[in-house]
């Protein structure tokens, strides 16, 4: 991964705090065993007509894509566990207002990282599940909030 100095993950940790999102989806997935995946990503936003930063970023954190959205907005993304992971244990100091989130996709990332989902007992599962709503919690996000008993419902576990 690229040469990071305290000063470049700082500067990042703030435009994370301030122009990013730390996204635990759970994904429906067809081909596999328990019919759903985790995806954890972690992503930067920027005016499309400003996106240089983010193309720095990317170039300092080795990883990564930006992309161009319909609406004007450019993003870098960065998903992966053990990716996500690593980036934020990095990022984690210099972080004010998303470091509840971050600790909390660390550990989602520590556990999906460690074993194959189809493999997670119940109980991992359930904690995967209440990560994932801590995250939530965490969100200025007015949109409409899912609840833990239709999380564990999705996700064929009896609330």
């Amino acid at each position: 991964m690229g040469s990071r100095s305290k000063c470049d993950l700082a500067y990042i940790a703030g435009f994370l705090d301030g122009d990013g999102s730390l996204m635990l989806q759970i994904k429906k997935r067809s081909d596999s065993t328990r019919g759903f995946r985790f995806m954890a990503t972690i992503c930067l936003y920027q005016d499309a007509r400003h996106e240089k930063p983010l193309h720095w970023m990317r170039d300092v954190l080795g990883i990564g894509y930006v992309s161009r959205r319909n609406d004007g907005i450019s993003e870098l993304r960065i998903n992966g566990f053990t990716r996500v992971r690593t980036i934020l244990t990095q990022l984690a100091p210099y972080l004010r207002f998303k470091r509840a989130q971050a600790a909390a996709m660390i550990r989602a990332c520590t556990l999906l990282a460690s074993k194959r989902y189809a493999l997670m007992s119940d109980a991992e599962v359930r904690d995967l599940i209440d990560l994932t709503l801590e995250m939530q919690n965490e969100n200025y996000s007015a949109q409409r909030k899912r609840t833990r008993s239709a999380l564990l419902t999705q996700l064929g576990l009896t609330p």
